[in-house]
């Protein structure tokens, strides 16, 4: 309570002393209008003009004061103060300016009127007067804070001229906490060259990137053009990653429509930027066709493909999700995530593993779902080659255990997650992969459900993927760590990749591998060189590359189909049915038999049973 009171007398002095300086600066415009009026000489002032202004003073501070209150000129915080309260000032004066028209009539001597450019030279006064009081404090402030913060200045370059710059430089301009310098602007319109913005120079186009950067030993560049093609973005990323300078960039041009463009809705530009691609569209009416009103089940919700395809299902109006994941800490967060995105979703979430067959049997039998998206696995090719015995538990058989349970139960459609390792593979991960494919189109002949596999490569910011090791290496100043220099993968973004998972289960009819089209592979090397220069650091330089090897298992390049696979189109271009390889159903099983004790066992032939079940599988060690 006492903190209170003494902000508000803090405040009550303050505009005591504004008041004080309004009424000096009253009297003081009223004489100076009249000086100026006769060139500064003081004893050419008639006394006709001079006794009037003098009577009516006292009227006019009290008049004027008040006006002063009514255009909240003592309610402003004028460390802010910007448009709205200069145009206050402006009209504040012409209002005094009036009321001094008026009010000089009825005090004139001799029939004899004040000059009219009196009122004049008192108006331009007043708002000179006035603007000094309240925005001096404001320039002291930033002056301050530029003396303060001067050898702290971050040098910034913005690219694009549009109304999303023009916002984002005005507020790092106004800024009193930005430690931000906005050395130039970069804009491909040759129109634009040479102009100004807040007080900023348009240098020049694309072409003039480097050169200012040098020039102005600029710090950070910013990307302010939310409505670039992703291809012209790339284009201007890949002059700007060579300049040293962390690069930053707005969202989307849905921040501009919005009016939320400002320094705070500045991103990091991340390697996905670099695709230089359109995001990858789906069918919308397609997915919302066969979930929305449905009973969906995905296991392994809490891991990045499994949250993602929770995000997505659950915009699509389910009847009920149920997320299954045997990670409490990951369930946790999707759940808390989905209870503030989607208040109104009738959400479940069950901490269950996949491997437990009378845990997988009675959530079937009592939840009875529609759609099951089987996402449950161990991926880490590494970590797999250590405990091959768990891979086999994990993704054989939990997703048999799974599979089987959904069959049982008429689900409708099946849907799993697999992987472009299971093509050819020379890890246990990958290989234990392709038996979950050939359970799938086995359990597809054997029950009414329709059972499907996906088949995709790597998605950029997935869990264990390069993309956070590199981040992180790069945070601890290196070295960033590549197997190999010639190694690449196939990239796509966790959103691409669900979406088309959705669609590709839009498009079952069971016994279907879909593949999905991953683009161009990247190279590795390239995508740590590139994460290094985003982050305004230099390879080799500041930031060292090292190479570790192969790690076991690992393959130079992935591949999405066999050589026995035909590949068969759907209505999206980027989703692929790869035909179905014929198997001795009676002979699988029995291997599968085989396996599970092997499994069980921690048999030290896993691999070799694995072999005979998978012939395309060659271990590196063999």
């Amino acid at each position: 309570m006492k903190e209170k009171k003494r902000f508000n007398i803090k405040l009550l002095y303050r505009k005591s002393a504004l008041m004080i300086y309004d009424i000096i600066s009253i009297v003081a415009v009223s004489f100076l209008s009249l000086l100026f009026r006769f060139e500064l000489h003081v004893s050419d002032i008639p006394p006709v003009y001079l006794h009037p202004v003098e009577k009516f003073l006292p009227i006019s501070v009290v008049l004027s004061i008040l006006l002063f209150y009514v255009f909240r000129l003592y309610h402003s915080l004028w460390a802010y103060a910007g448009e709205a309260e200069l145009r206050n000032i402006a009209f504040a004066s012409l209002a005094s300016g009036v009321i001094n028209f008026v009010g000089l009539q009825f005090f004139k001597e001799d029939l004899v009127a004040v000059p009219k450019s009196y009122y004049f030279f008192y108006v331009f006064l007043l708002i000179c007067f006035l603007f000094i009081s309240r925005f001096s404090y404001r320039f002291l402030r930033e002056r301050k804070h530029k003396m303060i913060n001067k050898d702290n200045d971050v040098i910034v370059m913005v690219i694009g001229a549009g109304e999303a710059a023009n916002v984002i430089i005005k507020e790092i301009v106004n800024s009193h906490f930005s430690t931000m310098k906005i050395a130039c602007i970069i804009d491909d319109d040759p129109g634009k060259k040479g102009k100004y913005i807040q007080g900023i120079k348009v240098e020049g186009d694309r072409s003039q990137i480097l050169s200012c950067a040098i020039k102005y030993q600029v710090d950070e560049i910013i990307i302010a053009m939310p409505s670039a093609k992703p291809s012209a973005m790339k284009e201007i990323l890949d002059i700007c990653k060579e300049t040293s300078c962390k690069l930053r960039s707005l969202p989307g041009m849905y921040q501009l429509v919005n009016g939320e463009v400002n320094i705070s809705k500045l991103k990091d530009v991340e390697v996905e930027d670099l695709l230089g691609r359109d995001p990858i569209s789906v069918d919308l009416d397609s997915i919302l066709g066969y979930v929305k009103n449905q009973i969906i089940l995905v296991t392994g919700g809490g891991g990045s493909i499994g949250s993602e395809l929770c995000r997505q299902i659950a915009s699509h109006q389910p009847k009920q999700l149920i997320i299954v994941d045997i990670y409490e800490n990951s369930a946790y967060e999707i759940q808390q995530e989905l209870k503030i995105t989607h208040p109104d979703l009738d959400l479940v979430v069950l901490i269950a593993s996949v491997r437990n067959t009378a845990r997988m049997n009675y959530i079937f039998a009592t939840y009875h779902p529609d759609i099951v998206y089987h996402a449950a696995a161990h991926k880490h090719v590494p970590l797999m080659e250590e405990s091959p015995h768990e891979a086999i538990k994990n993704n054989v058989f939990g997703t048999y255990k799974v599979a089987k349970a959904a069959g049982e139960n008429h689900v409708k459609r099946f849907v799993m997650i697999s992987t472009d390792k299971a093509v050819n593979p020379t890890n246990i991960m990958g290989a234990s992969k392709r038996i979950c494919e050939m359970i799938v189109q086995t359990f597809d002949k054997r029950y009414d459900t329709e059972f499907v596999a996906v088949r995709f490569g790597n998605v950029l910011g997935s869990n264990g993927s390069v993309i956070p090791l590199f981040k992180k290496q790069i945070a601890e100043g290196g070295p960033v760590t590549v197997t190999h220099p010639d190694i690449i993968r196939y990239f796509m973004t966790i959103p691409e990749a669900v979406s088309l998972v959705l669609q590709a289960g839009a498009y079952a009819k069971g016994g279907e591998i879909f593949v999905l089209d991953m683009g161009e592979p990247v190279k590795i090397l390239d995508l740590a060189k590139n994460l290094i220069k985003l982050s305004g650091y230099r390879v080799d330089e500041d930031i060292k590359i090292t190479f570790t090897g192969l790690r076991p298992g690992e393959k130079l390049y992935e591949e999405l189909l066999m050589d026995e696979e035909g590949l068969q189109d759907t209505n999206n271009k980027l989703i692929h049915i790869g035909k179905p390889i014929e198997l001795d159903e009676t002979n699988f099983i029995e291997q599968l038999d085989l396996l599970e004790t092997a499994s069980k066992d921690e048999a030290s032939d896993i691999r070799k049973l694995v072999q005979k079940i998978v012939p395309t599988y060659h271990p590196k060690n063999d």
